[in-house]
């Protein structure tokens, strides 16, 4: 074997090895988030399942319905993922302006009508950013 082909060959085994490692490390890595996945998965197929015999009244519904967002919330938590705090004031660094409405009054503009969609925060950086009507005066 000429010492190209031994270089190539080394290279090859080293390669190999580090994808098996990488591989190995995001399994462990996932697992955690997969098994918490898994519960709730099991959180909702009971909800289903309650439904589809009509074993709950509409109470029943809306306090099971809260329960499976509170349970995906606490899954969120776990990873240090917050719903971002109210806020009436327009922040770019926040906010998404996916739709304006007519302002009541000139000091209201640029201000959040309404939020869209949630935005959430993981430390102190952004994951999603919230997706928010405001007020306009044009």
């Amino acid at each position: 074997m000429t010492q190209q082909e031994l270089t190539k060959h080394a290279f090859d085994a080293l390669y190999k090895e580090l994808q098996q490692y990488k591989d190995g490390f995001l399994q462990q890595a996932e697992r955690p988030l997969l098994l918490d996945l898994l519960l709730f998965y099991d959180s909702m197929n009971w909800f289903s399942q309650s439904v589809d015999r009509g074993d709950m009244d509409e109470s029943a519904l809306s306090d099971s319905f809260q329960f499976l967002m509170d349970e995906l919330l606490e899954l969120l938590f776990r990873r240090d993922v917050h719903p971002m705090q109210p806020s009436t004031e327009f922040d770019r660094t926040k906010h998404t302006a996916v739709r304006t409405v007519p302002s009541p009054a000139a000091a209201m503009n640029k201000r959040i009508s309404r939020v869209l969609k949630r935005g959430f925060t993981q430390g102190d950086r952004v994951l999603r950013s919230e997706e928010v009507e405001i007020f306009s005066d044009k």
